[in-house]
């Protein structure tokens, strides 16, 4: 097939292909989706429209409250090796490390990911568990939705069609929050996982004061334990709270059967995994 392609400078003319091509056209960041996509003809666009060379959607760093700035453009291994996103949290540094290989995090970017909704990457539930939101524009303005509220199934977000990511803001996290990602790979590190575990918990006189639980791979989007947090809400966290708390997310996640395991099997592993990351989060 062929297609015209573009590359704008600027984030405006950008958008203003997206509106005088309109459902002919597709985004393309490091194309790493895209280029999947074409080859099993789920998309035939007449206009692919590059962002990769608009300068204000790359770049990571700090923000003046403390919270962090991730381009939309900015690749995952950029990420990785990111000493700002280090001192925020090495919990997200792992997830972005946990992503495929490192030719793929060399070419994914941050935005992209996001956008594609894949529901087993490893860095939206991470993102999310620090509360993270993406900053969005369209010719009506900006507007910014929380990370956990971005995807709303398989491979299906909120975007309208003239609408592009151009960051990811994570707030400063509060004195003594403590984070962390697992996840369960059924073959080789490179694989995608049966099920991933992000985690962010903060205690205060010995009892859990905030704590936020997201899974990935078990559902068509990044799933927010919220009945596992709430069992947790004032809780000392002991080893019996912590594995009550773990088993909750049986209930709240909605895996399927494949290659990885049948969703009985899957259920299973969220609440094991669970239990690791919180004991993990206590006993770090």
């Amino acid at each position: 097939m062929t297609y015209d392609y573009h590359e704008p400078r600027e984030v405006a003319e950008a958008l203003h292909l997206l509106v005088k091509h309109g459902e002919d056209a597709h985004l393309i960041a490091g194309g790493t989706a895209t280029v999947l996509l074409l080859r099993q003809g789920l998309i035939r666009p007449g206009h692919v429209i590059s962002l990769r060379a608009i300068g204000a959607l790359s770049g990571i760093g700090r923000a003046p409250d403390g919270g962090l700035r991730i381009g939309a453009t900015a690749t995952h291994r950029q990420a990785e090796r990111s000493a700002d996103v280090r001192a925020l949290s090495p919990a997200l540094t792992n997830a972005f490390a946990s992503v495929a290989t490192v030719r793929i995090r060399n070419q994914a970017t941050v935005g992209g990911s996001l956008a594609h909704a894949d529901p087993a990457q490893d860095p939206p539930p991470m993102l999310a568990a620090l509360g993270a939101a993406v900053t969005i524009v369209s010719p009506r303005g900006a507007r910014s939705i929380a990370v956990e509220d971005l995807a709303v199934d398989h491979f299906t977000t909120t975007l309208a069609g003239d609408e592009i990511i151009t960051e990811v803001i994570v707030p400063p996290l509060a004195p003594g929050t403590r984070a962390t990602y697992v996840k369960f790979l059924p073959r080789t590190a490179d694989d995608y996982a049966t099920v991933s575990v992000a985690a962010a918990m903060r205690l205060a006189d010995g009892a859990v004061a905030d704590a936020r639980i997201v899974l990935g791979a078990v559902g068509p989007t990044p799933i927010r334990a919220r009945a596992a947090e709430a069992a947790l809400a004032g809780a000392k966290p002991s080893r019996e709270r912590l594995a009550q708390a773990a088993a909750l997310v049986r209930d709240e996640v909605d895996p399927l059967d494949d290659l990885r395991g049948s969703a009985e099997y899957k259920r299973e592993m969220a609440r094991v995994w669970t239990e690791r990351a919180l004991l993990a989060l206590v006993e770090a």
